[in-house]
């Protein structure tokens, strides 16, 4: 009974550290990183004190709870620096990232710095960064991307996007599909001012009314 006390022990840390993060993913990813650590440890059914022994800071526990977007940020970077057609690699590498801040408010939060003690962010931020900015040289060569794009035009993207966040998480991804496509026909060198949009009828809602019916169309209305 001795021996096992501490294999008992430490399968009850791993569990709690688990249940702690499940609920982190979920607190801040709905609320932003603004959420108090005592309401992921409430939803956990954990005493802050356990909570804290795992995670000493809300900036160490920010960082294991979105570590797996943080890799993904990382793959699609270099997924898109990797692809032989620069225009392809751009446009492949807006869709992930608006994907992947459309999945959590908290991870959109770290990434734009609304939350300023979320340093371990710096790093992913550059990096990407600067991939958006070798892509666009590469894509600006090919004559796919529009001269004047410059690399805080992704920042701009980002902020707008965030406003996505208030449509109901059931809606978010499908609106954040549709926002990419329309950002992406803006940077494209328009070739064909009539050509269709191809992006944009992919990832068109299949209701019209994705926010609450406050744009469904008016009755009766052409």
């Amino acid at each position: 009974m001795t021996a096992d006390l501490p294999h008992t022990v430490r399968s009850d840390a791993r569990e709690n550290r688990a249940r702690i993060l499940e609920a982190a993913r979920a607190v801040f990813g709905e609320q932003g990183l603004d959420a108090p650590v005592r309401e992921v440890a409430r939803q956990a059914g954990v005493g802050p004190a356990t909570l804290y022994r795992h995670f000493p800071t809300k900036q160490a526990l920010i960082a294991e709870t979105f570590a797996e977007q943080r890799r993904a940020c990382r793959t699609a970077v270099q997924d898109a620096l990797a692809d032989p057609d620069p225009w392809r690699g751009f446009r492949v590498l807006i869709e992930q990232i608006c994907e992947l801040h459309a999945h959590s408010r908290g991870f959109a939060d770290a990434f734009m710095t609304s939350y300023p003690a979320a340093m371990d962010f710096a790093a992913d931020r550059e990096r990407t960064s600067r991939a958006v900015a070798e892509l666009a040289r590469r894509a600006q060569r090919s004559g796919r991307l529009r001269p004047d794009f410059v690399a805080d035009d992704l920042t701009l993207v980002l902020m707008a996007h965030r406003g996505l966040h208030d449509a109901p998480p059931a809606a978010r991804l499908a609106a954040s599909r549709r926002f990419a496509a329309y950002v992406i026909e803006a940077f494209r060198t328009p070739s064909d001012p009539t050509a269709p949009t191809p992006l944009l009828d992919a990832t068109r809602p299949s209701r019209p009314d994705w926010l609450g019916g406050r744009f469904a169309p008016t009755p009766g209305a052409s």
